[in-house]
């Protein structure tokens, strides 16, 4: 029974054009990531899923499975992620391979470390579905976040009886990062929240996800300052 790892990459991007093959410290972007499954002992295998044959060609380099070039229908911008993974586990399974255990880590969230893909495959037990990483946030729904009702002013998002005075004081929420998932091959279709889910959580340093420009500038400060440290 096998633990498999997928990573998800498109050639297209819309907040950081061309983001997965942008220099890094001097790495393409998705190169930590692949990096990161080949060095976690309890991953038997790494598949990659691109459109893109620049971004294939990285990871074949580095000794990954590229099986195929994902097609159109799966490459668009508002293609989901789910259908992407479940494209690449059907065709791992039909190959032969007998996967019990599924690791996605998405190459946008370089500053994981090993030990988050450790802690999360920990978490996933026989009672779990799905094991999602994320940080304490900083905006609380029950303290400080708004939205606009139905009349035209705002209000919480989310209420208590006898409301919260203090940040402190509101119920714990945590935000995704989007940095690891891990199912059970037989619970990966149920997504996220179709069965039941545990949180690993990150801490806000090794948590951030490159959407927009300003989020890859932030992740090289702080892998420059990691690398100075060790």
């Amino acid at each position: 029974m096998a633990t498999i790892c997928t990573v998800c990459a498109r050639g297209g991007s819309t907040g950081v054009p061309r983001k997965n093959l942008l220099p890094l410290l001097h790495k393409p972007l998705i190169e930590y990531t692949i990096d990161q499954a080949l060095a976690c002992p309890q991953i038997d295998s790494v598949y990659l899923s691109t459109d893109d044959e620049e971004i294939a060609q990285i990871g074949r380099r580095l000794g990954v499975n590229v099986p195929f070039l994902r097609p159109a229908e799966l490459a668009g911008f508002k293609a989901p992620k789910l259908p992407v993974i479940e494209h690449l586990v059907d065709w791992v399974v039909s190959s032969g391979v007998n996967v019990k255990t599924i690791v996605d880590l998405d190459p946008t969230s370089p500053l994981r470390e090993v030990s988050d893909i450790q802690a999360c495959l920990k978490l996933l037990d026989k009672d779990t579905n799905v094991v999602i990483t994320g940080y304490e946030a900083d905006k609380n729904p029950y303290f400080n976040m708004v939205e606009e009702k139905e009349d035209g002013y705002f209000s919480l998002v989310s209420q208590i009886p006898g409301g919260v005075w203090g940040r402190q004081d509101a119920p714990k929420v945590y935000a995704m990062n989007a940095s690891v998932y891990v199912w059970h091959l037989d619970t990966l279709k149920k997504g996220i929240w179709g069965g039941s889910t545990k949180l690993h959580i990150m801490p806000r340093s090794r948590s951030i996800d490159i959407d927009e420009p300003i989020d890859f500038k932030i992740v090289e400060m702080l892998m420059s300052e990691r690398n100075k440290n060790t």
